[in-house]
């Protein structure tokens, strides 16, 4: 659809089908160039709504024919749809022929061509450019798919489920039949047609069952894939083990491919991935990538569960299954991750990113609820909100009940909704249901305001210490910005999981007045109104409040802590996240008196002297000792003031970076020679938290050397570049010298791609890397990037090296946020080419701009010229319009 004609689409609206489709047999005669799809739909009336037409939703089908009970049938066309005003009887058999052309399908929605063969994604609306049919989640249906096509170009024909048969056909053709035992909604529909090759391992899981699973990849890529194959085992694993859910088909297949929207996709049975998400060896992939690969084929099998055998009713109810499944994925990670350090690190990971995307994103045009109430265009909720935040409502169900109240839930629900499309409402009422008499239970109305609220809740924390009494007072009060579609919000529930740190770090214990006898050194406070005080008694010494341990709820939090209090939690504090964060504020807080230019950006000695004990004391983990080392990013600090400075952020960045360098020359030098790792790669995390630091320590080395006209550290790095035995190690040492903007980095750029010219994930990582490189005062980087931009091996069809070289740049405040605003030309430029045929990939292009309002002058006239230059453009796609559109209107 253009030209903005989508019609919004409300929760409050939603009505249950007329009709539903029972079974599906699907024929499909595939070619590049004309598929013919043959589909009989077994429908029957929904007998509690009233009769009305049958209405089939189609996008960019040409059909051929439509027969009901075998006859033919009265049919019209409506924008969109297949009408039939009069169909057969409450039950009928409806038979449709149409043709589609995946090679003109360069939306990569429904079935697509990718590297020679034939691959679909149908979430959330894309089985309509396939065929005919109820395109929505609560329509489920039995699958039975017969796939036809020439041997020799595609040799390998898959589907969801099971496969019945398969065999030789004339002409060089052949064929596949497949069979999918449970109902599934059509955006689960799956297939594969292609020249591949897989590795296979046969499991027998605790139920004695015997499964097959296959990691289906290109020919060449087979080495590449033992680490996605063993990252399947252990989600099989795991979710057994955890949770009582089994693996519930004869086989679960992985397909990966070059071209795809999104990380991957959770079809039944036959998982289809970004190729970034499957492919990885030692020598192509980073820790971060093997971790990323174990995340997503997680993530992916997880939804068999949640997601698949149980579904959403409407898509108003995606974070059902994603925020539940990301949660689920954040916890198989920490499992597999190991001891509390290493949770820690990934608990740390996870909210780096809420806070870099979901909380700018609660305070932007594009706000809406973990559930939303409204939308134009589906694709554009895909969002923070709905995976990350949606996942952190689950986490704070899952601390209202703890961990075996949590499962005691997740039976629960299986029991009640297994093979049927649900609410959240329906999710959340299991749990609390589960566990009578828990906060959730009691409060449950209160607590999905979660799920019903937009915005990012505000926690005040201010602690009274009584040294006569030995009482220490602790209010906590909540609130919560007003915004044009809710002027009025109500207070949540929210779980503040603390401690109190005495002066020289030791853990006081917790009682509170009435309470007899204490209860241990941590607990769990419930806020459920907008204010609470509480009363701790028998406290020897003041105390500092260590507050929201673990990030136990999705809130920003004033404490008011002094820099005194901060340096006590990042010396002692028994929590590695509060630890973390102390650190993180002491930086944060230099950072933001130094951005108004009245003062010189200072590290002083108090800060520094914390930050080197971090990182010589020999109890704590490299990877944690790596992040609380990492300065906030240029986009925190600026979505901390109401109105940001690129430029001036991006100074003071550097120049505390620069002192960092200097100031702890020897300590990097110390922590780059001591964490090397000589024994062979495992991307573990002991492993790779030695190596995020020995990275993090060179990179802060050249740095150093580069502004000092030393060539010593530079030559090491170039080394190491050359020598390495591993990705991590070489994409780190290249880092260092291109971060620094060294000499060697033009040669060791060009080695690189000599290097892995042939494999496209590492390209993909050459260009993003040249992208985010820190900007300088002659505007080298933005330079650099228009060239890229006609690199031969770049092109913007590709999602993966569009998001490599044009996302990179574009979350690179300092390269982008030009004073001349030739960085947003481009991104208006950029934007209107990709939506002409991708409007998934534009529309999160577009939404890198939705906070232009908190821009400063001349940034922010020119980010408005920008929007409207795209918002002017005729036969704009629903998804990039509804982006820029709320832009201009917030």
């Amino acid at each position: 659809m253009r030209e903005g004609t989508a019609t919004p689409v409300r929760r409050q609206d939603y009505t249950a089908p007329a009709y539903w489709i029972r079974s599906v047999e699907l024929t499909f005669d595939l070619d590049p160039g004309k598929t013919i799809v043959t589909s009989r739909l077994v429908i029957e009336r929904n007998l509690d709504t009233p009769p009305q037409p049958l209405k089939l939703q189609g996008e960019d089908i040409t059909l051929l024919r439509v027969q009901a009970n075998g006859e033919s049938v009265s049919f019209r066309h409506e924008p969109g749809l297949l009408v039939i005003d009069n169909p057969p009887g409450d039950n009928f058999t409806l038979d449709i022929r149409n043709t589609c052309c995946p090679d003109k399908n360069t939306q990569l929605s429904g079935l697509f061509s990718s590297d020679s063969g034939l691959f679909t994604q149908c979430e959330a609306e894309g089985f309509r450019r396939i065929t005919y049919f109820l395109d929505r989640p609560d329509v489920m249906a039995v699958y039975t798919v017969t796939l036809r096509a020439d041997k020799k170009r595609y040799p390998v024909l898959l589907s969801n489920g099971n496969l019945l048969e398969q065999g030789p056909l004339d002409n060089g053709r052949h064929y596949a039949k497949w069979h999918d035992p449970f109902r599934k909604p059509s955006y689960l529909f799956a297939l594969v047609a292609a020249d591949l090759v897989a590795r296979e391992q046969l499991i027998r899981t605790r139920s004695g069952r015997d499964h097959l699973l296959q990691v289906y990849v290109r020919r060449g890529d087979l080495d590449k894939t033992e680490h996605a194959m063993n990252s399947l085992i252990a989600s099989i694993i795991w979710d057994e083990a955890r949770f009582k859910l089994p693996l519930d088909l004869e086989r679960f297949m992985i397909v990966a491919v070059g071209d795809f929207n999104m990380g991957a996709m959770e079809n039944k049975g036959l998982n289809i991935f970004n190729t970034k998400y499957v492919l990885a060896s030692p020598a192509t992939a980073t820790d971060t990538d093997f971790m990323g690969v174990e995340s997503v084929v997680g993530h992916e099998y997880f939804h068999n569960w949640t997601g698949n055998r149980i579904t959403c009713r409407d898509w108003f109810q995606l974070s059902l299954k994603e925020g539940l499944t990301v949660f689920r994925d954040q916890e198989f990670s920490m499992d597999m991750a190991g001891g509390p350090s290493a949770r820690a690190v990934k608990r740390i990971d996870d909210v780096r990113g809420l806070r870099q995307v979901q909380f700018p994103e609660d305070a932007g045009p594009m706000a809406h609820p973990v559930r939303p109430d409204e939308y134009q265009a589906i694709n554009n909720f895909y969002t923070a909100t709905v995976y990350e935040k949606g996942a952190e409502v689950v986490r704070m169900m899952q601390t209202l009940v703890g961990r075996e109240g949590f499962e005691r839930g997740m039976t629960l629900y299986f029991q009640r909704h297994d093979g049927f499309a649900v609410t959240c409402d329906d999710f959340a009422q299991a749990i609390a249901d589960a566990n009578p008499g828990s906060m959730l239970s009691t409060r449950l109305e209160t607590f999905k305001r979660w799920y019903a609220q937009a915005g990012t809740p505000h926690v005040e924390a201010r602690g009274r210490y009584d040294a006569e009494q030995r009482r220490y007072v602790l209010t906590l009060s909540q609130w919560s910005s007003p915004s044009a579609q809710q002027p009025v919000k109500l207070p949540y529930v929210i779980p503040v999981v603390m401690g109190l740190v005495g002066p020289e770090g030791q853990a006081l214990t917790l009682q509170l007045e009435g309470e007899y006898g204490h209860s241990g050194t941590e607990r769990v406070i419930v806020i459920d109104d907008e204010r609470l005080e509480l009363v701790f008694v028998n406290v020897d010494v003041p105390p500092v409040p260590s507050l929201l341990r673990g990030f136990s709820a999705p809130v920003r939090l004033d404490d008011g802590l002094s820099d005194a209090d901060l340096l006590t939690l990042l010396r002692h504090d028994s929590d590695a996240f509060n630890r973390w964060e102390a650190g993180q504020r002491l930086a944060l807080s230099r950072m933001l008196a130094a951005v108004p230019g009245a003062a010189p950006a200072v590290l002083d000695d108090a800060l520094v002297d914390a930050l080197r004990a971090v990182l010589r004391d020999p109890s704590l983990d490299p990877a944690f000792k790596e992040l609380v080392l990492t300065l906030p990013t240029e986009r925190y600090v600026a979505e901390q003031l109401d109105t940001s400075d690129p430029q001036r952020i991006h100074a003071v960045h550097q120049a505390l970076q620069a002192q960092l360098a200097e100031r702890l020359h020897d300590d990097w030098a110390w922590a780059f020679e001591h964490h090397q790792v000589t024994e062979g790669y495992r991307p573990d995390s002991e492993q790779s938290g030695r190596r995020a630091l020995a990275n993090r320590a060179l990179g802060m080395l050249v740095r150093h050397a580069v502004a000092t006209g030393d060539a010593v550290w530079p030559g090491k790095a170039y080394g190491r570049f050359k020598e390495a035995a591993n990705m991590t190690d070489r994409l780190g040492a290249l880092a260092a010298l291109v971060d620094a903007h060294a000499e060697l980095a033009a040669p060791a750029l060009e080695r690189f791609h000599t290097l892995f010219k042939d494999e496209a994930l590492v390209i993909d990582k050459w260009f993003a890397l040249q992208a985010g490189a820190p900007e300088t005062a002659d505007g080298r980087v933005f330079t650099r990037v228009k060239a890229l931009l006609k690199h031969p091996d770049f092109s913007l069809k590709n999602p993966n090296r569009a998001r490599s070289l044009v996302f990179s740049f574009m979350n690179n405040p300092a390269a982008f946020h030009r004073s001349d605003a030739a960085g947003y030309a481009l991104w208006a430029e950029l934007v209107i080419e990709i939506d002409a045929a991708n409007p998934q990939l534009a529309s999160r292009l577009a939404r890198l701009m939705e906070r232009w309002r908190r821009l400063a002058e001349p940034w922010q006239s020119a980010a408005r010229e920008a929007l409207a230059r795209v918002a002017a453009k005729p036969n704009l796609s629903d998804d990039t319009r509804e982006v820029v559109s709320r832009a201009l209107e917030s």
